[in-house]
């Protein structure tokens, strides 16, 4: 027990050290005290709602009076959630509509890291822990999210930058990626349509051409890889190999084509998030507030910052990649409705899809993450995980837009109304 205790108070000091680093730079000495108080507050009240929560969470179960343990005094109090009652049905309906073997879905208000739906579904064990949770995939193509975001901010690409390269667009042979020599059969194409169409061989090129593997493995540390997520509730580390020579195991891993590095659908979702907030990266968090037995509210969840993991322009050219992937990549036949519907025509989209063979579970799994965003400022992160033994129920980037669709739609709802009066 007295073990327990030490590595959860040294995750937390180590926690708190990395926070504050990255979130008060720009602040006098007073001030950074100051911040430094309330990070540390903020954590130590999260480990405390995890130690407690968890195993509810994990369970899939969201109970609203609960035995508590809180520092100095132990009872039971009523807890609140950040969830969205709406759209945590409408998630968990789609995901029994559909029976995928497994499928998990997050959904996070980019902004303040409040966990709007948390959906699980496991065909063969209902009962089964939440999927959500686990950090057992394998990242797949995810991980060009983290090769773009270092080849512009560390290289200054642009998403127009070109890329030469031979062979197939899925594959990744050693022959092709390996060589800089052109021919006949050499193809051209921007980082833009190799992000959108998800061509490994280009971008195993661009690891090669453009950065250094202590620049790949600085990003991927940055979007929480190899790293606790201080959540208020347990979620596995996401873990992230990066080799230290230029190599063809490095085009691996930046083309997302191994099944070594893997992260889970909560971190999935603050990647997205990071990329729609402007580079600013929040901690999720699902207790929203807790009341005693007075009725009094004791705790109030708040935004935990990471502070800016790459620049607003960086974050900017992220978001023009994503948006193409919507518009005419790989997820652009479960967007196609909702990109045409007029309605939804002031709201930005962006995505980014992963395809690969995982051993934990079993089957072929299946990405989506992405964000949307309209006028008013409203910023929304997903993330979709369906993996199929056999067959295919569901593609997860039609998961991710109908999240989209389901949060947007009483907001375009009110404009028409509004409009025709």
């Amino acid at each position: 027990m007295h073990k327990k205790i030490k590595i959860q108070i040294g995750i937390l000091v180590s926690l708190m050290v990395a926070f504050v680093t990255l979130t008060a730079f720009n602040y006098e000495d007073s001030e950074i005290e100051v911040i430094s108080k309330q990070v540390k507050r903020n954590l130590e009240q999260r480990t405390q709602i995890a130690n407690t929560m968890s195993k509810y969470i994990k369970a899939g179960h969201f109970p609203t009076d609960v035995d508590f343990d809180w520092f100095d005094r132990k009872d039971k109090f009523q807890v609140n959630y950040t969830l969205d009652e709406r759209l945590q049905a409408d998630a968990d309906n789609l995901l029994k509509r559909y029976r995928p073997d497994y499928g998990a879905v997050v959904l996070l208000d980019a902004t303040t890291g409040r966990i709007l739906a948390l959906s699980s579904y496991q065909k063969d064990d209902p009962k089964a822990s939440h999927l959500a949770l686990r950090a057992t995939y394998p990242a797949a193509s995810l991980f060009k999210i983290i090769t773009a975001s270092a080849a512009i901010e560390k290289a200054g690409v642009s998403p127009y930058h070109t890329i030469k390269f031979n062979g197939a667009n899925y594959t990744l042979y050693k022959k092709n990626v390996m060589t800089d020599k052109e021919n006949r059969w050499t193809r051209k194409i921007t980082l833009k349509d190799a992000f959108a169409r998800s061509i490994n061989t280009a971008f195993g090129r661009l690891s090669l051409e453009t950065l250094e593997p202590a620049d790949l493995l600085d990003f991927a540390n940055r979007f929480m890889f190899n790293q606790a997520i201080p959540t208020d509730f347990d979620v596995e580390q996401g873990y992230a190999h990066v080799p230290t020579e230029k190599s063809y195991e490095l085009t691996q891993v930046a083309s997302g084509f191994n099944r070594i590095n893997r992260l889970s659908p909560v971190q999935g979702a603050m990647i997205a998030a990071a990329v729609v907030n402007d580079g600013k990266m929040l901690v999720p968090y699902i207790v929203d507030s807790m009341k005693n037995p007075e009725g009094d509210v004791f705790y109030k969840g708040e935004p935990l910052e990471k502070g800016y993991i790459m620049t607003a322009e960086s974050a900017a050219q992220m978001r023009k990649m994503m948006e193409q992937t919507v518009i005419g990549g790989t997820s652009r036949k479960s967007f196609r409705q909702l990109v045409r519907d007029r309605r939804f025509r002031e709201i930005e989209m962006g995505g980014k899809t992963g395809h690969l063979t995982g051993d934990n579970p079993k089957g072929r799994v299946d990405w989506f993450v992405g964000y949307a965003t309209d006028d008013q400022n409203r910023k929304l992160a997903v993330a979709a995980i369906t993996i199929s033994k056999k067959f295919w129920t569901v593609k997860s980037s039609y998961i991710g837009q109908y999240m989209f669709r389901s949060y947007f739609e009483p907001v375009v709802k009110k404009k028409t109304v509004a409009y025709r009066q």
